[in-house]
């Protein structure tokens, strides 16, 4: 415990290079753009659009207020999505300072898991901009909650980054499975449909998705403006602790190795 302890202080004295990236991080995102960092908004809206044309139009969706029901979910959804890309990488693409000077290597998944917590942050101003316009409103109560969720999301996405950064150094191929396996658990996450379309030979597949709890209690806060039990909290909350010792285990086993795979 002793070392643990001593760990997580010297990441707490690496905060200032932790802060400098996402800076970097987040002033670079765009770079080069004509819009730049207005495509924070543009680009959620964007896949609110074609997803809602789908779904709602096409595929005739039967939610009241079909955007909103998808908009809450779907930010959410993209931040957990550019955690496990991005984080997949985050050693990879910092492989020049890590071999250079000593930094503790899980900076560079905690500042890119971070980056997009920000970013994710800025998006829901759009949201509750939309749910106020839209006349749907926001539960004062409720809203209490949402910092919990967001919080454990967060410790979920870091997490599970960092298991996947460590994997790539070993396994660069990784980074384009990852792709994949993300498209497809979108479609397994309760993001352009709700739960009750679920058919019962399917939900024990469905649940074992880390994501669907977290992505239904959005839902309940933001758009049913329902306050979520208090087990269902906490049942979230493990689930973001049990990621975050697995994903701090496995990189410390595994980053033992990273110089021979630079």
């Amino acid at each position: 415990m002793r070392i643990k302890v001593k760990h997580l202080k010297e990441l707490y004295d690496y905060r200032e290079m932790i802060i400098s990236l996402v800076k970097r991080d987040l002033r670079g995102r765009y770079k080069g753009s004509v819009l730049g960092f207005l495509w924070t908004f543009i680009n959620p809206l964007l896949q609110l659009l074609v997803f809602t044309m789908v779904f709602k139009i096409i595929m005739r969706a039967n939610y009241e207020q079909y955007y909103l029901f998808l908009f809450v979910a779907l930010v959410p959804w993209m931040f957990f999505a550019s955690s496990i890309q991005d984080g997949s990488t985050s050693i990879l693409r910092e492989k020049d300072m890590v071999k250079k000077i000593y930094v503790p290597r899980e900076v560079m998944p905690i500042a890119t898991v971070t980056s997009g917590f920000v970013n994710m942050l800025l998006t829901f101003l759009v949201i509750f901009a939309v749910l106020i316009v839209s006349g749907r409103g926001i539960n004062p109560l409720a809203l209490l909650c949402l910092p919990v969720v967001m919080i454990v999301e967060y410790i979920l996405c870091l997490g599970i980054a960092m298991i996947v950064a460590a994997l790539t150094v070993y396994l660069r191929d990784l980074q384009y499975i990852l792709g994949i396996v993300t498209m497809a658990l979108q479609y397994m996450t309760p993001v352009m449909y709700g739960s009750e379309m679920v058919p019962d030979w399917a939900l024990p597949i469905f649940r074992a998705n880390p994501m669907t709890p977290i992505v239904e209690m959005y839902r309940q806060i933001l758009y049913y403006k329902e306050v979520p039990e208090m087990m269902s909290l906490l049942y979230v909350l493990g689930i973001g602790v049990i990621f975050i010792i697995l994903g701090f285990a496995c990189f410390n086993k595994l980053q033992k190795g990273f110089a021979e795979n630079f």
